[in-house]
């Protein structure tokens, strides 16, 4: 057998070597830029500002799906885009903030803060289930995604039956998600290695207990989607970056542009989502 002669193995080693670091600080430098939440909140609802209250266009014969939710409706409809999702519908959006969740029912203002009522009852500033009611009823394909309430969750099997959805409506909720706290300067100081590995512990209530009160009280109402369950499993330690050293969440609620196309993936691959 012949040997490689000293000169060309060492080549090869700094090559190699030299194409290692360049990789790691090619992931240095997108981490320090998905973690920039002015960057990355700007991508996070841009999209989502575009469509949200437009309505369906009639001189298309593409179906219909509304994505109705918070800013996780927002992370949910950059997950669709990323990957290309949902291309026989024209989608639009609802954005309801979090603090002005509601029931669709009597009494529902109750179920908004007294600090935060004013703010919810402006249209121009906030939108609502009793504003979106009709444009939901109009929809082939109803999406509600958000960073559920404990007690807006129990009440949304009563919520479904008010909007008067009908049979034919494919209706699908997204449960919350959660990554726990980011912390960009600590992960500046690990190995590739320790990046791919690591794992937040997060909050088992936010991360598990309400998407658990979605699942049992859903019934057949709706298609549950468990982020929780299908991007952490089953325990309370979730991932922070892909396989391919991508930061997921910069602030550990909301997706980076690299993060929504990894989620979407796997919301997509491994759940209803996939047979719309």
């Amino acid at each position: 057998m012949s040997k490689i002669p000293l000169f060309l193995l060492t080549g090869l080693v700094v090559l190699l070597v030299s194409n290692v670091m360049a990789a790691s600080s090619a992931a240095r430098s997108n981490l320090l830029g998905a973690a920039d939440p002015k960057v990355s909140g700007e991508y996070a609802f841009s999209q989502c500002r575009a469509l949200q209250g437009k309505p369906f266009a009639s001189n298309t014969q593409k179906k219909k799906a509304l994505i109705v939710g918070d800013s996780y409706g927002c992370d949910f409809l950059n997950s669709v885009l990323e990957n290309g999702y949902l291309k026989d519908y024209q989608i639009r959006v609802r954005f309801i903030p979090y603090s002005c969740q509601t029931v669709l029912g009597e009494g529902s203002e109750h179920f908004i803060d007294a600090k935060d009522r004013a703010f919810c009852a402006k249209p121009e500033r906030a939108d609502s289930l009793e504003r979106a009611k009709v444009q939901i009823q109009e929809a082939d394909l109803v999406i509600f995604s958000a960073r559920w309430k404990p007690e807006i969750a129990e009440e949304l099997p009563g919520t479904l039956a008010n909007l008067g959805l009908k049979p034919q409506q494919k209706v699908v909720v997204v449960g919350s998600k959660f990554f726990g706290k980011i912390s960009v300067r600590e992960y500046l100081r690990m190995s590739d290695a320790e990046l791919k590995a690591l794992k937040n512990t997060v909050d088992i209530a936010e991360a598990k207990t309400i998407n658990a009160t979605l699942a049992k009280n859903l019934g057949n109402q709706a298609a549950f989607v468990d982020p929780h369950a299908l991007l952490c499993g089953e325990g309370a330690r979730c991932p922070l970056f892909t396989d391919d050293l991508k930061l997921i969440s910069y602030d550990g609620r909301h997706l980076t542009k690299d993060g929504a196309r990894y989620v979407g993936k796997v919301l997509f691959e491994h759940s209803a989502l996939g047979q719309m």
